[in-house]
């Protein structure tokens, strides 16, 4: 059985973060490895407790590293990842940098994977556009982009089931 939604059956979910959650609508069609790793990641816990360690005003919010979760390693937040890296997805209808979207970090092309980060406008970001992979967008409660400082947690991501 298939269900018809205005949305084209996008999936979401949601940062919880330690200011509030964000509901996010990802681009299951034009990024289908990213946001089928994002999710992979999300459900595992991987994200649970790693800090937004980059917060540049007017540009974005970074996240998703694992060096970020123990004072120990917290100096070497933004160099850490899962273990393994993803393609870059860039051809897609959605590939460009607005309020509110989700796009993979990366270190050079094809090297993402699970540091992401999310934009605070078009304004600084229009450079990114089919250089890092949109994945998602806030949907729900983007003004906490602004609120989130270097160093608040994420406290989960839930993935919302179909």
């Amino acid at each position: 059985m298939f269900k018809i939604s205005t949305d084209i059956d996008m999936s979401k979910a949601i940062i919880k973060t330690e200011k509030g959650g964000m509901t996010v609508e990802f681009y299951d069609k034009d990024a289908p490895k990213a946001v089928a790793n994002f999710k992979k990641l999300a459900k595992e816990g991987f994200y649970d407790g790693v800090t937004f360690h980059r917060v540049i005003p007017n540009f974005v919010v970074q996240g998703g590293c694992p060096n970020s979760k123990d004072p120990a390693t917290a100096h070497l937040a933004g160099t850490g990842g899962p273990g393994y890296k993803i393609d870059c997805e860039l051809d897609g209808d959605n590939q460009y940098h607005d309020r509110g979207v989700l796009s993979m970090a990366h270190a050079g092309r094809n090297t993402g994977g699970s540091q992401f980060f999310i934009c605070h406008s078009r304004t600084n970001t229009a450079h990114l556009d089919r250089n890092h992979t949109c994945f998602g967008k806030v949907i729900e409660n983007v003004d906490l982009v602004d609120d989130i400082r270097q160093g608040d947690r994420i406290v989960n991501i839930e993935v919302l089931e179909d």
